[in-house]
């Protein structure tokens, strides 16, 4: 059984498809241990509670600096002996202290059609209001592991979205969340917790 930890920033819509994929069977073998938060206030952390699931909110504010809390971080990770790490709209830049500690073992959803609108700066609507002030005809999301970069890890998954000629940045990130995000995530975990998935020469190979 593979047990994870999930990192989350905000509402969780991420975490809910995990949650609804692991009830329908299309995710298998695995298990939610903890869901751990950088905000107080993410609406992710009740919806792990109402599941029973570890909630924990590790703060930067509450330590002195940020070495400090990356450390109490990676520490509350361990402590759950998990597998894998997920990233489901988790805000937080990944220390190299934590990709040292699960090489090959983070996976991130980004919204965008890796390696184009990535890296540094590209986030949350960012990256929807990038894609459309370029006029590319099709966006999607990517499933990749984390490595010391931003979104330069290997690639596990992607799906591909057509933007539309009316589409605004809030439409578009809600329909690559809904027809790509929500369902290549839980695909890939499902890959991962069944040992489909392997890593050689940075390059993902699914069996």
């Amino acid at each position: 059984m593979l047990k994870m930890a999930v990192l989350v920033s905000g509402g969780g819509t991420n975490l809910q498809a995990i949650l609804d994929a692991m009830d329908n069977g299309i995710i298998t073998n695995a298990e939610i241990s903890a869901v751990i938060s950088n905000n107080p206030g993410a609406y992710a952390l009740k919806r792990a509670e109402a599941r029973g699931i570890d909630a924990v909110c590790i703060s930067p504010k509450s330590f002195e600096n940020r070495e400090a809390f990356n450390e109490a971080l990676l520490a509350k990770i361990q402590s759950y002996g998990v597998d894998l790490v997920v990233l489901a709209g988790c805000l937080v830049v990944i220390p190299k202290i934590m990709v040292d500690a699960y090489p090959n073992r983070i996976i991130n959803i980004h919204p965008a059609l890796i390696p184009a609108f990535c890296g540094t700066g590209y986030y949350g609507l960012k990256v929807h209001e990038a894609a459309l002030e370029r006029g590319v005809k099709i966006t999607g999301a990517t499933v990749h592991f984390v490595d010391a970069g931003t979104d330069t890890g290997p690639i596990i998954l992607q799906k591909a979205v057509e933007i539309r000629e009316d589409d605004t940045p809030e439409i578009l990130q809600r329909r690559v969340m809904e027809e790509a995000e929500w369902v290549i995530m839980p695909k890939a975990i499902d890959l991962i917790a069944n040992g489909r998935v392997t890593v050689k020469d940075g390059r993902v190979h699914i069996s």
